[in-house]
């Protein structure tokens, strides 16, 4: 497993940064300033491993149970918490709040029903193939032209788009047996799976873990491609090492480029090294099985207190909807956010963009910059939690504060995914973060961030909280070939909100900032998570239909009086297909 090339460059560069010249919900007028910033290195490689698995449908599913004496006591915490806790100073207000369901009279709300709901994975799943449970569930999946692939930690499925079990559940280990990195088979975690519309392939992902107990093994992003348009076929298997050597790459986000496929991560290193991977994979050669794919990396260093505000917890990559490509010389954006009153030094509300350009040439180039830093309507991400950072949001009939749900706004990021498209006119990007939108009560700040002619503008934002003592939060956001825009989250109170989900949107012309068109019920629940770990997520997904352009799928986690009576941790998941306008095709 030699890596058989690399290349490094570095250089210093000047971006400008742009900001607008008023915070509001819609767009404003942009003003430029300049900030110096030390340019990461630029590390090419390529794969350290590659092989064709066998088809996954003759994979037999084989129950891993571990011997009494190595399992855990009931309960493995996927990913146990690293970065900093900060503490709640007190409400600071949001002055992009929507506290209402829509801008017009409440019997115009017309969001329509699902087209479709089914049951997705569960932690019974988990417990069926390993003899144990697992919290949190990142719950993940993507839509093809005839499947649905959804990947949760430990296992994974593929259904049919009415909703049939056509394969799984699975442990994600077995997509690498017999592999040359043994480490793939791993019970890691953190999936990703994403269908590519423009190669007709499917990428399913994890990353290792052995490197945390033996300092001397290294980390690697394992990724596999179909090798058709069938999930349930043989794919191309690759494994890639982080940028430095011990250095777990946390948090694993990937997206479909035109030319490539990124990765982003939170990379921790053996001591206090913290900092965020950035990884563009050479698509051309991996979607033709071609071993010698190329890998660029880089580090963007977090204990550079100048550079730490600009990353924050992390950042995410483009991932494109729609049957329209960037133009050939288009840059890879890559977004985080930054909160004043969070921990890592940010002194204003703002987005964060970075460009990523990488040239698949015979000597390729690549580089990543800082492309521009958008003021934002000040938002409050400090939740206040207790007796832990995560202990935030109440559940009925729990009076124990350490059985209260994460709510992640102390992360200093966007969460899954941010969605792009290319309007001709302009692209358009979509993402979302939870937040404290009054106080004690958790909402979804959401945005739309606009490229034209290679500038970045803040073309609207909102915070979704319709003011009825329900909390909102763990939110993934999309829009549809018209504009469309379609919000999916959790939901919780203290008195007779159990654990559910459900959706909101809006449609292109509405009113600038708002989710028109009121709430749709995925599903309720009936039952609450018990375990004091109190961990919910990390992630769920929005994702469009590539067949209509208009068909929103949406997973997510929620908790039955069954899952309850089953473990402290009983999640379960579901699957839905929904459309804002339901005569578009």
């Amino acid at each position: 497993m030699k890596i058989k090339s690399i290349f490094t460059f570095s250089a210093l560069f000047v971006v400008i940064v742009s900001l607008l010249g008023v915070l509001s919900v819609a767009a404003a007028p942009v003003s430029k300033s300049s900030v110096q910033v030390a340019a990461p290195t630029a590390k090419f490689a390529t794969a350290v491993a590659f092989d064709v698995s066998p088809a996954l449908r003759d994979v037999e599913a084989v129950q891993r149970v571990a011997p009494l004496s190595q399992r855990p006591q009931e309960l493995l915490e996927i990913r146990p918490d690293r970065g900093p806790s900060p503490q709640d100073s007190g409400f600071s207000g949001d002055d992009a709040l929507q506290p209402f369901f829509s801008s017009g009279p409440q019997g115009s709300l017309t969001i329509p029903g699902p087209n479709l709901t089914f049951e997705g994975l569960s932690n019974q799943d988990n417990f069926d193939v390993f003899g144990f449970r697992v919290n949190p569930p990142d719950p993940v999946g993507d839509v093809g032209p005839h499947h649905y692939v959804e990947m949760v930690n430990l296992v994974f499925a593929v259904y049919s788009k009415t909703g049939t079990l056509l394969m799984g559940p699975l442990e994600i280990g077995s997509l690498w047996q017999g592999f040359a990195v043994p480490d793939c088979t791993d019970p890691s975690g953190d999936p990703i799976v994403l269908y590519d519309q423009f190669a007709d392939r499917w990428i399913l992902s994890q990353f290792t873990t052995s490197g945390l107990s033996d300092p001397s093994r290294p980390f690697w992003n394992c990724v596999a491609i179909s090798t058709s348009g069938d999930p349930t076929g043989t794919y191309y298997r690759y494994a890639f090492e982080t940028d430095n050597f011990q250095f777990f790459p946390d948090y694993p986000k990937y997206g479909v480029w035109r030319d490539s496929y990124v990765i982003t991560t939170r990379e921790f290193g053996p001591t206090i090294e913290y900092g965020i991977g950035v990884y563009a994979l050479e698509k051309n050669k991996m979607i033709n099985g071609d071993p010698n794919a190329r890998v660029v990396s880089f580090f963007i260093d977090g204990n550079d207190p100048n550079l730490l505000p600009l990353i924050g917890d992390g950042l995410l990559p483009a991932d494109i909807d729609g049957k329209q490509k960037p133009r050939n010389d288009a840059a890879i954006t890559l977004v985080g956010t930054q909160d004043d009153d969070a921990s890592y030094g940010a002194t204003f509300d703002a987005l964060n963009i970075w460009d990523l350009v990488v040239k698949w040439r015979s000597t390729p180039i690549a580089s990543l910059t800082l492309a521009a830093q958008l003021p934002v309507a000040p938002f409050d991400s400090i939740f206040p939690c207790a007796p832990t950072s995560r202990d935030c949001l109440p559940q009925p009939g729990i009076t124990n504060p350490t059985q209260f749900l994460d709510v992640q706004s102390y992360r200093q990021r966007p969460i899954w995914r941010l969605a792009y498209r290319n309007f001709k006119s302009y692209e358009s990007l979509v993402t979302n973060q939870s937040v404290e939108a009054s106080p004690g009560v958790a909402g979804i700040r959401w945005y739309e961030i606009r490229r034209t002619n290679g500038t970045y503008s803040l073309y609207q934002q909102g915070t979704y909280a319709p003011g009825d003592g329900v909390h909102r939060w763990m939110g993934s956001v999309a829009q549809d070939g018209r504009g469309n825009i379609a919000l999916g989250y959790s939901v919780v109170n203290g008195v007779d909100v159990y654990p559910g989900i459900r959706y909101t949107g809006r449609l292109s012309g509405d009113p600038l900032g708002q989710m028109t068109l009121g709430e749709g019920v995925i599903v309720n629940g009936s039952g609450v998570q018990t375990t004091t770990n109190s961990r919910w997520g990390d992630y769920t997904s929005m994702n469009v239909d590539p067949v209509d352009d208009c068909t929103f799928w949406y997973v997510n986690e929620y908790y039955t009086a069954d899952g309850q009576a089953s473990s402290a941790a009983g999640w379960q998941t579901r699957i839905a297909s929904f459309k804002l306008q339901p005569g578009c095709k």
